[in-house]
């Protein structure tokens, strides 16, 4: 997935300025992304403080590695499973 040009934070204060009155299509064109973008953005930051975002931004990466994680121990387990001869 691609990467974005935007910090969370960055992200998060662009959202409070349409919040404090600034037309969206023109924050928009200032700041180089698409109106889609921007409620796109709302609708996963909407009413996070930036210390909210980086904890989300931890969670998700802490839930990634567990996925991870799970994923190698049931790649373990079937190898355990066809080394011994174990049916299902």
């Amino acid at each position: 997935m691609r990467k974005s040009r935007y910090t969370d934070e960055q992200i998060i204060g662009f959202i409070r300025q349409a919040e404090t009155g600034v037309a969206v299509a023109d924050l928009c064109r200032k700041e180089g992304f698409s109106s889609a973008t921007f409620y796109k953005w709302r609708a996963k930051f909407g009413g996070m403080e930036a210390s909210d975002a980086k904890r989300l931004r931890e969670l998700e990466a802490e839930n990634a590695r567990l996925k991870k994680l799970l994923a190698e121990a049931a790649l373990d387990n079937e190898a355990l499973k066809v080394a011994f001869g174990v049916k299902r």
